[in-house]
């Protein structure tokens, strides 16, 4: 099987016909159109696949740790339990990507589009979301989340999501007070409302 770029160019060939399974470890990928591709339980380590084309790609139980995904364009691709440890993700299309249960331990996602995207479940820790944009996504809420690196505007979100909660505790009600001016900071406060 070929593996070509977005000219048509063959840059990759793979035995047999099926990328399932395939082993594309350190496979230079750049620009690979891999639009549709199934490559469930591929072995995609430390593969260079800068700007590849992977929309509507199936990287169920990939092994992507360590590749390079800077800019790669992953929109409706089903990365569920895909292994991303240490991954670079900068600036990558990840709108509507479903990432259920993906491990993105140290995965740099600094700048990634992660609009609508699924991340129930998904081990953020020390991953880098620095001016990564998540709205609409499903954010994780569990302890795979902590300390994964945000930048103001994230913090901010967050803050406002929090202050945004009908709660009858005081305690939890002074917090959202003290959070308040904080929050109004929030990107899509115009659309979504000011907190009084």
């Amino acid at each position: 099987m070929e593996i070509k770029n977005k000219e048509g160019k063959v840059i990759f060939t793979v035995e047999g016909n099926s990328l399932v399974h395939a082993n594309l470890r350190n496979a230079d990928l750049w620009y690979a159109n891999l639009r549709n591709a199934d490559l469930w339980y591929a072995d995609l380590q430390y593969a260079d696949l800068q700007y590849a084309d992977l929309q509507n790609a199936d990287l169920r139980y990939a092994n992507l740790r360590y590749a390079n995904l800077r800019y790669a364009n992953l929109r409706n691709a089903d990365l569920r339990n895909a292994d991303l440890q240490d991954a670079n993700l900068r600036g990558a299309n990840l709108r509507y990507a479903n990432l259920r249960y993906a491990n993105l331990r140290n995965a740099n996602l600094r700048n990634a589009d992660l609009r609508g995207a699924d991340l129930w479940y998904a081990d953020l820790r020390n991953a880098d979301l620095r001016n990564a944009n998540l709205d609409f996504s499903c954010f994780p809420l569990w302890c795979g989340s902590f300390k994964m690196k945000v930048d103001k505007r994230i913090a901010i979100q967050l803050a406002y999501h929090f202050c945004r909660l009908v709660c009858n505790d005081e305690e939890t009600k002074e917090m959202q007070s003290k959070l308040k001016d904080y929050a109004n900071k929030f990107h899509r406060v115009d659309e979504c409302g000011k907190i009084e």
